[in-house]
């Protein structure tokens, strides 16, 4: 996973800088590398299958006695939980759910720990990526949600959310940060000049 260059991360900059310059929203980027270290997950897979698999065994064939059982399934809880540890797989064996309900509460967090909550006329706007995740969101405060509505960014999310897939992570904020401003200086026009938060794009490793 590669998390965009400075070359990159400045042209995420030149574009919010364009938009700001017709709307009143303050919009943040940040692009998380991953929302969760997830390391609960593999411990869970192995502890799951050592407690099942070596039981079936006993159960089907008979030959396990009670001490070569609980040696069966120590071993293969190590080897599992090992194993399960490579990204490769690891990444599989997480429910899209859990990813997603974790990629959302950092979205969340953000919004509040880059100040979008106290900007003039609650017109803060943040486009959130987590890359492994591959998970997109846009949240905004309610002097945008008041004058658009939600259902607007859900096509931009949706492509944007097709990009990251397929790796075009820069394309698709550049993509994103065009729509928004759009949408944006046409229902949140700029009204004087501001510039209350930093344009650059955030960096989650």
């Amino acid at each position: 996973m590669t998390l965009l260059t400075q070359n990159e991360q400045q042209q995420v900059a030149d574009a919010i800088d364009r938009i700001e310059l017709t709307t009143d929203a303050e919009v943040v980027t940040v692009l998380a590398a991953q929302a969760d270290d997830y390391h609960y997950i593999p411990l869970l897979w192995a502890s799951l299958i050592a407690l099942v698999l070596p039981g079936a065994v006993l159960l089907l064939t008979d030959w396990l006695g009670p001490w070569q059982l609980l040696l069966v399934q120590w071993l293969s809880f190590i080897v599992l939980a090992l194993v399960f540890r490579l990204p490769g797989i690891m990444t599989r064996l997480i429910p899209a759910p859990v990813r997603f309900w974790r990629a959302g509460n950092l979205a969340r967090r953000q919004f509040v720990e880059q100040g979008l909550h106290h900007t003039e006329g609650d017109t803060g706007m943040l486009i959130f990526v987590s890359e492994a995740e591959r998970y997109v969101e846009i949240l905004v405060d309610r002097g945008i949600s008041a004058r658009i509505d939600d259902a607007v960014w859900e096509s931009i999310i949706e492509r944007f959310t097709a990009q990251v897939r397929e790796g075009e992570v820069l394309q698709g904020f550049l993509t994103c940060i065009q729509a928004c401003g759009e949408q944006l200086q046409q229902h949140v026009p700029a009204t004087h000049e501001r510039n209350e938060l930093p344009n650059r794009l955030v960096m989650l490793s």
